[in-house]
Formats: C-alpha cells, sequence, structure tokens
C-alpha cells in the first residue's frame, strides 16, 4: 500500500516567484528608465520593488481580490451612510503607493523625469495589484485639471499631493492627505459625456447644487470627484467633495457597487445627486475641455498598467515554463514554447517603451504635440493587444493558469479594463482622426519620432512610406482603427530599433511588419528566441 506522504509528493512544479525585487529583474524597464531621462527613480524603485516582491505582497493581492469591497449605505440606526468597507489588504497596497508617491509625485517633485519615474512605481504597484491603482491613477490626474480654478488648487492641492493615505470620511482641513475619483458618464449618455443630464444649480455662495444620476462613480470612497453637470452656461466640470468644510456628508447617495468582470478589488459606485454642494472648475460650458487635461494622464496610466500587466504575464509564463518539464525537456528549452514566449517578451518590451516614452513627453512641455496625437495612439494599440497577451500567456502555464490561484487567471479579467477604461475602441481612434484634423502639427511631431529609426531598419522604413501616403491621402472614420494601430506599430518598432537589443527590435519588425507577419504569437521564427526569453526571465 502506498503511504500518504508518497501520494502528495510535490514534483515538477515552479517555486513561487517572489523575493525577487521587481525593479533589478526587470531589465526592460530599468533600461527605458535610462533612456527616458528618470535614472534617478533607482533607488525609490528599488525601494518599492521590494516591498512588492515578498510574499506578503502576493497575499495582499490574493485577499483584496477574494474579499471584494461591500457597501453599507445605512448605519445599524437606519442612518444614511454611503460607506464602502474594503480588506485591510486594498489599505495596504494604498498605502505603500501613496508613501512611495505614485499619487503624484510629478506634482509633489516637479522636475526633469518626474512624469517618467512615476510610470516606473506605478507599473511595478499594477503588476501586483492593479485594482487601487484606480484611484491612485484619478488623484494623480485630477490636479490638471484642477489647476484650472487656482484659488480651489491652492486649497485641495497641498492635501492631494501629500504623502499620508489618510482613508475615511472626515472633512478634508483634518485630513492628512486626500484621494480623488471622476464621475463622468450617465446611463442615457456613455461616452457621449455632452448628452449628461445632471443638472448643477448656481448657489448664493458661489457654489452649485449638483442633482442627477452617475452610471459609473470610480473609487467612491475617495475624498473627491471631478464630475460634469450642466450648469446655465452648458456642460461644466465640479469638484464635488465627499464631506463638506462643517463636517457633514455631502448628498451623494451609493445606490450599488458594479459587479464587475475583473478589477474586483476596486470599489465602482452608481449614484445618485440630491443638490449636493459642488466647485466650479474651470468656465461654465467648459467642461470636456477642462476635464480633458484628467482624462489624458488617465489614458497614459491606461498605457502603464497595461504594459506591467503584460510584464506580470510575461515573467510568470516564463517562469514556470524554465521550472516545469513535459517530455524529457524543460518547457522553456523546448523550440515551439521558445518561440511563443519571446513573442510574449518582444510585446511586452514594446509595451514598456512606449509607457516610457510617452510618460517622458509629459515631462517636457515642448513635447506637447507628439503627447497629443501619441497619448490616444498608445492607450488604443497598447491597452488593446493587452487582453490576448493575457491570455496566451495563461495558456503557457496550461490549466495551471486557468485556477484562480495563479494571479494569471485575475490578470486575464483585469486587461480589458484598461482597453475599455477612459474611451474604448473607437472612441479613442476618432480622437486620433480628431488630432490630425484640428492639430496637424501632432502628425508631424509623431512622424519625426520615427523617421530616425527608420532609415536603420528596411521593414520599417516601408511601413513608415505606407503610413505617410495614407495619411496625405484622407482616412475616413471607417479606417479610424487600421490608421490607428500602424501608427501605433511604427512607434513601437522606431522605440526598439532605437533603445532595444537588435535582436529584440529585428523579431519585432520581423513579426509586425514584414511580408511574412504572423498573426498568433510565436507563429513567426524568431532566431534569437533564447536570448530574448533569457532578458526577460525574472531571476
Amino acid at each position: 500500500m502506498t503511504g500518504a506522504a508518497e501520494t502528495h509528493t510535490v514534483a515538477n512544479q515552479p517555486p513561487p516567484l517572489v523575493d525577487r525585487n521587481l525593479y533589478d529583474t526587470n531589465t526592460p524597464l530599468r533600461e527605458a528608465a535610462e533612456w527616458s531621462g528618470t535614472g534617478a527613480i533607482a533607488l525609490r524603485a528599488r525601494a518599492l520593488g521590494d516591498a512588492l516582491a515578498g510574499a506578503d505582497a502576493a497575499q495582499w493581492a490574493d485577499e483584496a481580490h477574494k474579499y471584494p469591497p461591500v457597501l453599507r449605505t445605512h448605519d445599524r440606526y437606519g442612518n444614511r451612510v454611503d460607506e464602502v468597507d474594503f480588506h485591510p489588504s486594498w489599505h495596504r497596497f494604498m498605502r505603500l503607493a501613496v508613501e512611495h508617491g505614485a499619487h503624484a509625485m510629478p506634482w509633489a517633485e516637479p522636475g526633469p523625469g518626474a512624469h517618467a519615474g512615476r510610470a516606473v512605481l506605478l507599473s511595478m504597484l499594477a503588476q501586483v495589484e492593479p485594482g487601487h491603482c484606480c484611484p491612485i491613477s484619478m488623484t494623480y490626474a485630477a490636479v490638471p485639471a484642477l489647476r484650472a480654478n487656482p484659488e480651489l488648487a491652492a486649497v485641495w492641492e497641498p492635501l492631494i499631493t501629500a504623502p499620508e493615505y489618510d482613508p475615511g470620511l472626515r472633512p478634508p482641513q483634518e485630513k492628512a492627505g486626500v484621494l480623488v475619483g471622476m464621475a463622468m458618464t450617465e446611463k442615457q449618455g456613455g461616452s457621449d459625456v455632452r448628452a449628461n443630464t445632471t443638472a448643477a444649480t448656481p448657489l448664493a455662495d458661489g457654489t452649485y447644487a449638483l442633482r442627477g444620476h452617475k452610471w459609473f462613480c470610480s473609487a467612491p470612497m475617495n475624498d473627491a470627484f471631478l464630475v460634469l453637470a450642466q450648469a446655465p452656461g452648458g456642460l461644466s466640470c465640479f469638484l464635488l467633495p465627499r464631506v463638506l468644510p462643517d463636517g457633514t456628508r455631502n448628498a451623494i447617495r451609493l445606490q450599488r457597487l458594479k459587479d464587475k468582470l475583473g478589477n474586483r478589488s476596486n470599489a465602482s459606485a452608481e449614484i445618485e445627486l440630491h443638490d449636493a454642494v459642488a466647485h466650479l472648475v474651470g468656465d461654465e460650458g467648459r467642461g470636456v475641455a477642462t476635464i480633458i487635461e484628467m482624462v489624458n494622464h488617465t489614458r497614459l496610466d491606461c498605457v502603464i498598467a497595461t504594459a506591467a500587466g503584460m510584464r506580470q504575464s510575461t515573467a510568470e509564463a516564463a517562469w514556470h515554463a524554465a521550472h516545469r518539464s513535459a517530455f524529457g525537456a524543460r518547457l522553456i528549452d523546448q523550440p515551439l514554447m521558445t518561440q511563443v514566449l519571446a513573442d510574449l517578451c518582444v510585446e511586452s518590451e514594446a509595451a514598456t517603451a512606449t509607457m516610457m516614452r510617452l510618460a517622458s513627453a509629459y515631462d517636457d512641455p515642448a513635447q506637447a504635440s507628439f503627447r497629443r496625437l501619441a497619448t490616444a495612439v498608445a492607450k488604443y494599440w497598447v491597452c488593446k493587444r493587452g487582453p490576448a497577451h493575457a491570455a496566451e500567456a495563461l495558456e503557457c502555464l496550461g490549466g495551471n493558469g486557468y485556477v484562480e490561484e495563479a494571479p494569471l487567471a485575475r490578470r486575464y479579467r483585469e486587461q480589458p479594463l484598461l482597453s475599455i477604461w477612459e474611451g474604448s475602441g473607437n472612441v479613442i481612434s476618432l480622437d486620433v482622426l480628431r488630432a490630425l484634423a484640428t492639430a496637424p502639427e501632432t502628425a508631424e511631431a509623431f512622424l519625426a519620432e520615427i523617421e530616425p529609426a527608420a532609415e536603420a531598419d528596411p521593414r520599417l522604413g516601408a511601413h513608415l512610406k505606407g503610413l505617410k501616403e495614407t495619411l496625405a491621402a484622407g482616412v475616413e472614420q471607417s479606417g479610424a482603427r487600421r490608421l490607428t494601430e500602424d501608427l501605433g506599430l511604427a512607434l513601437q518598432a522606431a522605440l526598439l530599433v532605437r533603445h532595444a537589443p537588435a535582436e529584440v527590435a529585428d523579431a519585432f519588425c520581423a513579426s509586425r511588419l514584414g511580408p511574412d507577419r504572423g498573426l498568433g504569437y510565436g507563429a513567426v521564427q524568431t532566431k534569437a528566441a533564447e536570448a530574448i526569453v533569457a532578458r526577460h526571465l525574472p531571476g
């Protein structure tokens, strides 16, 4: 009879992927930090990378998703409280993010490389637990929009930029730090925010009373929200606090939490406003123009979070393949698996390079034209690639990847969010057409970014030639997606040709731009597959 110990012997399973610093073991990220001008972030990044690499952080991520937020509309006595309770592990990630500056570093510590440095930090946080990055991202993005009202910004910005995580509903002046959310969409409008019906009525003291319904309110336990509402002068932007200066709760009613496909650690609510007090940000009738400053920065964060997810997926797949054997050899040494892994690595590196180049453009006002078009292009293309990348990485683990104990199941559900949030595919590709039509200098700046690299690789050169011909001929709405895809591929290829090892750039151009490009990961053979995988293996 076989003993219990023998029947439960664990063999041919990878060890836990822990205790490997998320910054030091990510070669493409470290290199991109250098060439994007934020190499000085290394010390802070290593400290955060250590905190996120341990088994504790992996457990916190599991707990934050296993025990999602819970809405409490009333207390035991029947009083309206409208609070959301989170698991302690959620708060652990929030505290890490705020204390390391991921919520406001460019505003608290302005200087060269600040936005790119923050991208490094946010990408590591998003690798481990992406849900909490939503309130962190919106807090970061709120500052440039809030500055449209200097008096309001003078009161709120010092609290927003403080490195103190201080949860709980209290008057802002009593808190060490605050967080900001967003509520734009309504059930009758969706992306068409100009169809919003929430009404803003001016009050005698200069504030407004907001009455209406918001279909999506992200992070409803944040201390304030930027919202859109119809004022007498048209659609306008407002700052809506959760608690008023006298300590009373603002008239914001949480109706329900959304039961989402992924992003389950983070709360998204449907809310009603019953003459809630709000402050005008910018001018009446300029709501979209004002809040678009916030939207552009959160679109940048969609790119960062997607690239982070690709890094996590790539690391988990390569780690599994390096420690598991089948048919007499390690998976990572079997040619077909090596090709698939190499292709996943190339996609991840292209996304990392794109996020760092885009973030660095936010550090330089002179790059506003490039940033305008590149943000939309990267938001569309990088985020569109995320879900399929996660699915392929999960497949590398086989059945092991399809169980909740593996983080790739969570990642698979998370990646589609980044493509939907802040503008799904059609909305973003139409924004690309809008940028080209209203600001032709954006195309000039974008193409100038690509041209030097195109001279070094004939496949990119041919792709760029075709792209210029398409732009010259003009693109109808129905062709917006293909144009945006071609712009995204051109940018990624140019960045890899300039900054990545030759084998990575060659693999990208051959599989994405070449005449024999394939439709699936691993379909185009890469001669340097083993070297590419070794570059991305986390230790």
